[in-house]
Formats: C-alpha cells, structure tokens, sequence
C-alpha cells in the first residue's frame, strides 16, 4: 500500500503540493494526470526518497521495492538480453554466488531460493518482454551499443518490467514506443502482479490499462475510481455542479450584504444585520475547479485541387539499392484520412518519406497534382530545432519578408505565446516545441500532411486539440501514431504496411489491436481478402449519395446546435427552482438525444454506401 499523508513540497518558492493525501492499495493500477508542471514527475521523486518533504509522509510496506525508467541503458558491448537479465539483481547475485559457493547447506538454500523467484525460466520470460516491445530474436543477441537511444529506452523499460518491482513508477513510458508497443504495454500493465503508478498523456492506456485515476490539481491530489473517460466525465459533472453552488452562494453572499448594508447602523435592525456579518464571515468560499485550457491549433487552409493528389503504380522504394516496400499501387485523395498500421521495422517511416519527397522511387512511377505540397512532422523533428534560437527566429528564417506582428500570430496559431516567443528553444517544454515542429511543417498549407508520432509530447487537452485541428483540416492526412484515441478519431481509411509491401486493412482498430495481442502469425492473415470485381455505379448515383451525405450531416450539425441551447437553458440553476419547467426541459433534452442518435446512424449508413460506390 502506498499512502500518502498531508504533503507538502515547493521548488524554488513554487508550491506544487500542499496539505495533499492519496492512498493506494497494493497491487491497483493508477494513472496520475494533471496539467503540464503541476508537478507529476516531482511526486515520483518524492516517493522514491530523492527529494526531502517539507511536509506530511510517504510511506511503502517495508523492504518494498520501488523501480521505474530513468534513463536509457548505455551503449555497452552486452547483448540486449543479458541486459535485461541484469535488471534482477537478486537472481545475479545468487547465481554468482552458486558458481562460488563450496558449502552443501548454502548451496542448497541458493537452489531454493532460485527456484522460489523462478530463476531458470528467466530467460524465457526476459526474451518475451523484448519480443512484446519490438526486438526479434536475433536482435535481442546483439549489443546495446547496436541501438539507438530510443531504442535502449525501450531496453530499459524491459529490465524494470522484468524485475517486477512492488511499486512499479512509469513516466510516459509510451513516448518510445510504436503503436504495437504501447498495446503490448497496456496487455502487460493490465495483468503486472503488483502496484503500478503510472503518467501518461495516453487516453488508450488510461482507459484499458488502469482502474483509477489520481488527479494533481490545486496542489492537491484526488482519486477517481474507472479509467480515463469515467474520470473526465466524473470531474465534468463536479465542476459543473461547484459552479452552480458558487452561483447560488453568490447571490447568497450578494443578498446577505444589501442586507447589511442597509440596516447595521439601524438601532431596531442592528441585532439582525449582525447576524448576517457574522454568516457572510462563516461562508466559506466555493472554488470551482479549474478548466483544462484548451490550447488550440490553427492550420492554414490549403487550395482544392483535382484528385487524385497523388497515386503510386507499381512502385518500390528502400535504401541503398534495396527495396523496402514494392509492388505499391496506391491513391491518395485530399480528403483521405488515412493511418499506417504495421509492426516496427515493416516500413511505415520509409512510406512517410517517400510521400513526403524525402526518398525517391526505385522502381514504378509517381504521379503528382501539379501544385502538390507535403508537409512532413516527425519524431526526430523536434530534437532538430535549433536550441540557441527562439521560435520567432524559426519562423522568420522560413518568412523572412513577413512583419513581425504576421510571424506572431502564426506562432500563437500553435498556441506559442508572446513569452514562448522569444525563448531560446532550449527553454521550451518539450509540448512547446512539438507545436513549434508543427507549425513548420504546417507554414506552407499542405495539401498533404504526412505525421509521424505528433502528439510524443503533448498532453491530453494538447491532444484533444490537435485533433479538432485535424478534423477540420481540409488537406489529406496521413497517420502513423501510438495513441489509439487519436487515430480512432481522425483516421477513416487504414493501410497495413508489412510484407514488404502495402495494402488496405479492412478491420477497424479495434480489430487490429486483438490482432496484434495473438500470436504474431495473425498478422500475415491480416491481408486484405481478394475483393469480388463489381460494377462501377454511375456518375450519377454517386452525385446523389454525396447529396444524401450532405443532407444527413446537416440534419446532425442542426440537431446538435439545438442540443446546446438546451444546455445551456438546463444549467441555469434558476431553472431547477421550478420542477414543471425542468421536467419539460429534461424531456426535450432527452428527445433531441435520442434525435442525434438516429441521424448520426443513418449518416454512417449514407457514408458507408459512398464509400461502397466510390472504391
């Protein structure tokens, strides 16, 4: 159990916790969220003991064993799986001490106690974990020096998860890891024997890997029982209702000091107008939580152009005289969404590249709109920023021409304020920067936006944001992320990359996901089945399925704008003085529910039979 008593703690006269208290059973998984800087990675360092409390006490079981990922592994000559193995000390030392020992009664009690911590199946279980966050098996062979940081990240997350630590303490362990990663993870947190502690910004894994929530807020820590969503839609109903009771105490307050101010020097009402100094003086204020400030993201608008924007014929690509992917016949239109899905190392980054001109074809051709442009954001984009400079000076670079009041409002576009603007890239967080990265690749309004990993270090609202962003972008969008809640809202078409080649996925994600948790030879039954040649529909019934698209999504958009002025109406708290009123507002709220319901299905229906007549 971990319990957490009235602390109290401050960085640099910055208090981030105050009089805060959370306990946590053994053996739960938590998830601990709250903004950026409200001091999430501290309280780690706090309950491992690296830094002194001013205030309150952490404490664990005694002799607990507290692990987590500080640092990638170094670049040794040691092979990824004896890495790995190092991680259980305990196992280390008894083995050294077996090879050693001349004594039968040590001996024997060494061979107990290996058999206890199931020592001789450790390999097995260490070359699972490796496999489950990407490493084959002759990769596991090869030294740690072979790799790149990244990569040696993920190493030593597979060394902590090997030992097995009784509070297990991750800090956006996704952040290195790909899609199929960061499902594995989520599989193996969900069934981890011990507590788990973990900060993340993965709305996925916050609701399929955990059963509480901790939340960091006002320097105090809360915790909600369910994942992510139930935790989001719990606080939702607590701000609204401490708003509504700060409404109410307001008027209060406001009628208790007209009072007062009317009558205390009254001699036949001074009696009373004391009365009410002394209830205004015993209300205490009713703070509403804070809101998640949505930090928005502007793209610039692209022009239209004709489709397709682009489309491959036969083409293969690779590197140095070796293909990586061939035999790809591929479309892209503008107004394609489309996520790349695939294993690591099957190809998803050289696709991105070569659609994004950084590669050329090795074979087949390409054909291109004319005014084509491509904008391209990935991972290592961010660690390429020039650190000594501010973002006004990336974005002159690009804009030279530009005043400097034009550069500004591009920059606070990507949510990049007047301050952030003039600090060197090296004094940014790292969200800062993803949004700077974002908005380079963004500048010249794409007609394709080519993303590889953007929302590695945004936080939720950032992420919520980016996916606003996304949806109303009028350009294509192509996709490769670890974040499920992402890619489930923004993609609508999915490519699986493997086999060295490319093809359309027909499941959903949910599909892929349980795939990708079977064994690995589901995923070469993943190709897509030969589809049955039909007769191509007419121009005509085309035209009138876009019509029937059009028609269903504004029969939604009207329905959802009546949904809000009811909303609005219901959270008035004067209306709840009158039961006939709130009953019949109650009621239209609920038809018009009930109404959105039935024209979104019939607006999946018209979708899907689009997209059967168009291919």
């Amino acid at each position: 159990m971990l319990r957490i008593d009235d602390i109290t703690y401050a960085i640099a006269g910055h208090r981030l916790f105050e009089n805060a208290s959370a306990l946590i059973p053994e053996g739960h998984k938590v998830g601990l969220v709250g903004r950026n800087g409200t001091g999430k990675t501290t309280l780690f360092g706090l309950i491992r003991g690296e830094m002194a409390l001013e205030g309150g006490a952490i404490t664990l079981p005694p002799r607990a064993r507290i692990g987590g990922v500080a640092q990638e592994v170094p670049g040794s000559d040691v092979s990824l799986l004896d890495t790995v193995l190092s991680f259980d000390t305990e196992r280390t030392e008894l083995l050294v001490q077996s090879e050693a020992e001349t004594d039968g009664a040590r001996i024997a009690e060494i061979q107990t106690r290996l058999a206890d911590i199931d020592a001789w199946s450790a390999e097995a279980r260490a070359s699972a974990i490796l496999k489950g966050l990407g490493f084959d098996d002759a990769e596991q062979q090869m030294p740690c020096s072979a790799f790149s940081g990244g990569w040696r990240m993920r190493v030593a997350l597979a060394g902590v998860l090997f030992a097995a630590p009784d509070l297990l303490l991750l800090d956006e362990p996704t952040n290195y890891l790909d899609l199929e990663g960061a499902l594995w993870l989520e599989n193996y947190l969900a069934r981890y024997p011990h507590t788990v502690l973990i900060i993340s910004h993965d709305r996925g894994l916050l609701n399929r890997a955990v059963g509480s929530i901790l939340h960091l807020e006002d320097r105090k820590l809360t915790l909600y029982q369910g994942g992510y969503d139930r935790f989001a839609e719990t606080r939702a109903a607590r701000i609204a209702a401490a708003q509504s009771e700060a409404k109410k105490q307001e008027a209060r307050r406001a009628h208790l000091q007209s009072y007062v101010d009317r009558f205390r020097y009254k001699a036949d009402k001074a009696k009373q107008a004391q009365a009410r100094i002394k209830a205004l003086a015993r209300m205490q204020p009713i703070a509403a939580p804070q809101e998640a400030a949505l930090r928005r993201f502007t793209f610039p608008e692209p022009e239209a152009l004709s489709p397709p924007i682009l489309r491959l014929e036969g083409a293969a690509v690779g590197y140095d005289g070796k293909a990586v992917l061939s035999r790809l016949d591929l479309r892209i239109d503008q107004d394609d969404r489309i996520a790349l899905l695939g294993r690591n190392g099957e190809g998803k980054s050289t696709l991105s590249k070569l659609l994004a001109g950084k590669l050329d074809l090795m074979d087949g051709r390409v054909h291109k709109a004319g005014r084509l442009r491509a904008g391209y954001f990935a991972q290592h984009q961010v660690d390429e920023l020039h650190i000594d400079e501010t973002p006004l000076d990336h974005i002159r670079r690009m804009r030279p021409t530009e005043p400097p009041a034009r550069l500004r409002a591009r920059l606070a576009g990507f949510g990049i304020g007047p301050q952030q603007a003039e600090t060197i890239v090296e004094n940014l967080s790292g969200g800062q920067k993803a949004r700077l990265s974002l908005m380079l690749a963004t500048v010249d309004a794409p007609h394709m936006l080519i993303l590889d990993e953007p929302t590695n270090h945004l936080d939720i609202e950032s992420r919520e944001a980016l996916v606003e962003a996304l949806t109303a972008y009028t350009g294509a969008i192509i996709l490769v992320s670890h974040d499920m809640h992402l890619l489930s809202l923004v993609a609508d078409r999915l490519w699986l990359v493997g086999d060295g080649t490319v093809t359309p996925y027909e499941g959903d994600l949910d599909s892929y996901r349980l795939m990708l948790l079977a064994p690995q030879d589901n995923m070469r039954k993943a190709a897509q089945k030969p589809a049955k040649k039909k007769e191509k529909p007419s121009r005509d019934t085309v035209l009138r399925l876009r019509q029937e698209v059009r028609a269903c999504e504004a029969r939604v958009e009207k329905l959802m704008e009546m949904e809000g002025k009811v909303a609005v109406k219901l959270a008035d708290p004067d209306i709840y003085e009158d039961p006939g009123t709130l009953a019949t507002w109650q009621r239209k709220y609920a038809e018009i529910e009930a109404g959105i319901a039935r024209a979104e299905s019939l607006w999946e229906t018209a979708l899907s039979r689009l997209e059967k007549a168009e291919g």
